[in-house]
């Protein structure tokens, strides 16, 4: 059905007149006639009958009048669902327990006022594709692995280096120490089941192990974190890494330790992507925010991979 003649239809039976119509309309009198014309063929009805005091709706007209107010209604709402800073800006996380996921909450207490979806995707490669398609609109990720540059028209900035930790139950032989040097978590088996192959994640680890000659176990299935911390707790031989701001909850008996690691400290680098066209205004104030608000980067006595520069 032709919007504009339906718009055309409720301007005419708002005014009474043909004419009246056409002028709040900044259309001609012989517009409004040829659309009135159109939607009564369209409908196989009468909508108006000619009188002396201008136009009156016949009673199919009158039947339809608030079917036609609310399709106006409803077209207006759906204009309004898309059009930049009326719809919730859409932002990728990869875990609701991450740092990216406290960054867009430290955004929220900051903006209260902008709507947000905060979703999860599992891969760069999809989250680059819901960028481009325009399905969200930034994306936490670490960039960029090697060999797959971005593309042309998505952007990206560094906005978090996070120091990773070592965690252990409290039988495990560094569970009394304040830090660790990296160089004494050699020989030691770190547990990391949810490291996925060709994820960024993995691309980070990898370079870990060859540089400083750690050793990483990805073997059995990920059964998620609460699987993780019980076994980390109950094995003494085995620990794992997890970011510093990693928001994780444990039972009081497990008694894990968080353990810095030092000389240098391994830091996962967090990045913004967005595509370069994005119109939304809450975009611009998302990164205005995260650069007032995260430190710098790659300072002193830290580590991260060399594809990790800032761009």
């Amino acid at each position: 059905m032709d919007l504009e003649a339906v718009r055309t239809f409720v301007a005419v039976a708002e005014a009474g007149q043909f004419q009246k119509a056409a002028t709040d309309l900044s259309i001609t009198q012989q517009a409004v006639s040829k659309r009135i014309a159109g939607l009564e063929s369209n409908l196989g009805v009468r909508l108006f009958t000619r009188a002396p005091r201008g136009a009156e709706l016949t009673i199919d007209g009158q039947a339809f009048l608030p079917h036609a107010r609310e399709l106006l209604r409803v077209a207006e709402r759906a204009g309004a669902s898309v059009r930049p800073g009326r719809r919730p800006l859409r932002v990728d996380v990869i875990a609701s327990r991450s740092a990216q996921s406290g960054l867009m909450r430290g955004f929220h207490r900051a903006h209260p006022e902008i709507d947000l979806d905060v979703m999860m995707l599992f891969d760069i490669e999809t989250a680059v594709t819901a960028i481009r398609s325009g399905a969200i609109d930034a994306s936490f990720r670490a960039v960029a692995a090697p060999g797959r540059p971005l593309p042309e028209d998505t952007a990206s900035v560094r906005v978090l280096d996070e120091p990773l930790q070592l965690l252990t139950g409290p039988a495990h032989t560094l569970a009394g120490a304040r830090s660790v040097t990296i160089a004494q978590l050699t020989g030691h088996r770190i547990w990391m089941p949810g490291i996925a192959p060709g994820t960024e994640w993995g691309a980070y680890y990898d370079d870990l192990v060859a540089e400083f000659g750690l050793t990483i176990e990805v073997t059995g299935p990920n059964f998620g974190s609460d699987a993780l911390l019980d076994t980390i707790s109950d094995t003494p031989a085995l620990a794992t890494f997890m970011g510093e701001h990693s928001r994780l909850i444990w039972p009081a008996d497990h008694g894990l330790r968080r353990i810095p690691v030092t000389d240098p400290t391994p830091v996962y680098p967090h990045s913004l992507l967005w595509h370069r066209d994005n119109p939304h205004p809450a975009l611009a104030t998302l990164r205005t925010h995260l650069a007032a608000t995260t430190a710098g980067h790659d300072t002193a006595g830290t580590w991260t991979p060399g594809w990790a520069i800032p761009r």
